[in-house]
């Protein structure tokens, strides 16, 4: 509500007219707070001022007894909030509400009177609701049959009955669009994306549904600017697209939009992606009045999608490595094998270990194998009497644990052949630690005793090229062979937070 003055005129003091005026005036908050009352509204009602202030007004003014005090309610409520969301004025011709009367005797008792209400929403500048007007008007006079202690004429019947039914025909019809209009809310709320109506220029709430409240978190958002609302959201885009849609009246399409929002207070951003639309509202004459915001969480879709992205480029990769490597074993091998017969079964061998340690992998999808499970297998052939294992529960990476599998096959072939266990009497000790935990790395030393002496070999053989290639290329590590008199010790020292090489 606004009062232009000429330049030269005198101001007007709208408060004053507002306290003066005869009609009961009451001004409420968006959220239905009591802002401000006339003293006409003073007097209608019996309340004090400092009473009320401040108070929700459903809280204030219950409706009294009787059985259709809940619609009273309902019908004042509904009426108000339609002004509010719509930003139209709302008439509510009839609703019976009782008010407190005193008796004579100073006895409070409650006297329904009948009501035609007005509700009119005051915007500010940038045509947001900051303020609704209810202006009332007592017409239970127009109805004798509710005074009938009071004496009335023919006439005054006559036309009292005849006002009341117009108005309460006119009710009947705003109750039937009422309804249409409910069922219209209910549809918006249980829509299955997120659904929103922002109004004016900067963006108010004025309805989400519970999607949209499950999207940001369920924070208070009702009424307030999207800048307020969701202030995270700066630097993202989201408020500029807004703005160009209200501007230009064209609509904004997202698709797997990246956004990140807080939907815990205190806690950390979340990212989400959605797909989303922004859809111009317009008036009567045209204009741009607000923008209807309609999308689909589609995060765990993204998610899945670049999950198997990743899967896919895993697999090429392991797939890759893995006939890389099986052609390196082929080679070498048939360089140090001349007899087809021996070279079958030494690259045999060496392909079963490479895949059991794929099955050990597979058993976990991929996300690692344990030390232990894979030193067991290459080692089981000996018995638990000749091999002792001893350190923590380890869990190797996937490319880790193929290439020490294949250098435990090589440990334990070379072993079997010239070391410990080509004796009854010898056995080899394995034991391992994780040290330096900031960047964990395997500490593993293979000792074998109790063999034929040993002496480092004249030339490296394919086994030891794999193992020494292995540790250094593959694994980024290092690996200290000692040819004791008493058997073979092999240090191992590997990085685990390292993605090894390709």
């Amino acid at each position: 509500m606004t009062v232009q003055v000429k330049p030269g005129a005198s101001v007007v003091d709208l408060a004053a007219a507002f306290e003066a005026s005869p009609n009961p005036y009451l001004l409420l908050t968006p959220d239905l707070r009591i802002a401000e009352v006339n003293q006409a509204y003073v007097e209608v009602t019996g309340a004090r001022r400092e009473d009320i202030l401040g108070r929700p007004l459903f809280t204030t003014f219950d409706a009294g007894p009787g059985e259709d005090a809940p619609e009273n309610v309902r019908q004042v409520r509904a009426s108000l909030e339609k002004a509010r969301d719509t930003r139209q004025r709302d008439h509510l011709a009839v609703v019976r509400y009782a008010m407190p009367r005193k008796l004579s005797d100073g006895q409070e008792v409650f006297e329904e009177r009948i009501w035609s209400a007005t509700h009119t929403p005051v915007l500010n500048a940038e045509g947001d609701v900051v303020l609704l007007l209810q202006h009332t008007m007592d017409i239970t006079d127009l109805s004798p049959a509710i005074r009938t202690d009071e004496p009335t004429t023919a006439l005054d019947a006559l036309v009292g009955g005849s006002v009341l039914r117009r108005a309460q025909s006119v009710q009947e019809d705003n109750r039937r669009l009422e309804s249409e209009r409910n069922r219209l809310v209910e549809m918006f709320m249980q829509a299955p994306g997120f659904v929103a109506i922002l109004t004016g220029r900067n963006h108010c709430f004025q309805m989400h549904n519970d999607a949209y409240s499950q999207l940001i978190g369920h924070r208070d958002i009702a009424g307030k600017s999207i800048r307020d609302a969701l202030p995270e959201l700066v630097g993202q885009g989201y408020y500029e697209f807004l703005d160009t849609v209200f501007e230009t009246g064209e609509p904004y399409e997202g698709r797997e939009s990246l956004a990140k929002l807080q939907r815990t207070p205190g806690g950390p951003l979340e990212t989400l992606y959605l797909n989303f639309i922004y859809q111009p509202i317009r008036d009567e004459a045209g204009a741009v009045v607000g923008i209807f915001v309609q999308g689909h969480d589609v995060t765990a879709n993204v998610l899945a999608t670049q999950r198997q992205k990743l899967m896919i480029d895993e697999l090429n990769h392991r797939v890759k490595n893995t006939l890389a490597t099986v052609q390196s074993i082929a080679i070498q091998t048939a360089r140090s094998h001349v007899d087809p017969a021996t070279f079958a079964a030494t690259f045999q061998s060496r392909i079963l270990a490479l895949s059991h340690t794929h099955d050990l992998l597979t058993r976990t999808h991929w996300e690692g194998a344990d030390l232990r499970a894979i030193l067991e297998h290459e080692t089981e052939a000996f018995g638990p009497t000749r091999i002792n294992l001893n350190g923590p529960a380890t869990a190797l990476p996937p490319a880790t644990a193929l290439s020490l599998g294949m250098i435990f096959h090589e440990l334990a072939t070379n072993a079997a052949k010239y070391g410990a266990l080509s004796t009854p009497d010898g056995r080899v000790l394995i034991d391992w630690s994780l040290a330096d935990q900031r960047d964990r790395k395997l500490k593993l030393v293979w000792r074998e005793i109790g063999g034929p002496k040993v002496t480092q070999p004249d030339r490296r053989g394919f086994g030891s090229r794999l193992i020494e290639r292995n540790i250094r290329h593959d694994l980024a590590g290092e690996i200290d062979l000692v040819y004791a008199s008493d058997g073979l010790i092999a240090e191992l020292t590997v990085p685990l937070d390292r993605t090894p090489a390709p």
